[in-house]
């Protein structure tokens, strides 16, 4: 059974980082391609990195590029997303989502992830 878990959210001010993780069982990471999600009250869930280890593949949207770095440890079977340089406008709940497919797409979340994470919240604010 596939299972993702979120840590690392927070408050944290503007300019600050954020480190989250997101802990898989059930599969290996060369399996599933992993991507991060986020979601603000009131907007559609969107993405913003995604990582496959067996495409050898990074995607970053616009609004994480320069800021947000993805990594992943197949040897704790965990993917990161370190966030640089915070804004107000980073505040929602981050989600992590897996596929069988390849991170093609992964910007339609609702219709990419196979599998989601409970999520972990995070608010940039002074």
């Amino acid at each position: 059974q596939v299972q993702l878990v979120e840590s690392g959210g927070g408050l944290v001010q503007p300019g600050g980082s954020l480190r989250l993780s997101c802990a898989a069982s059930g599969f290996t990471l060369d399996s599933l391609a992993i991507g991060w999600f986020r979601q603000a009250p009131g907007k559609e869930r969107e993405g913003v990195s995604c990582i496959s280890s067996s495409e050898g593949t990074i995607y970053y949207a616009d609004s994480a590029k320069g800021r947000f770095t993805i990594s992943s440890d197949n040897a704790k079977n965990t993917v990161y997303l370190q966030m640089n340089s915070l804004k107000p406008e980073d505040t929602a709940v981050y989600y992590c989502g897996a596929t069988i497919k390849y991170c093609s797409g992964y910007e339609h979340p609702s219709s990419w992830s196979d599998y989601w994470g409970q999520g972990t919240q995070v608010t940039v604010s002074s």
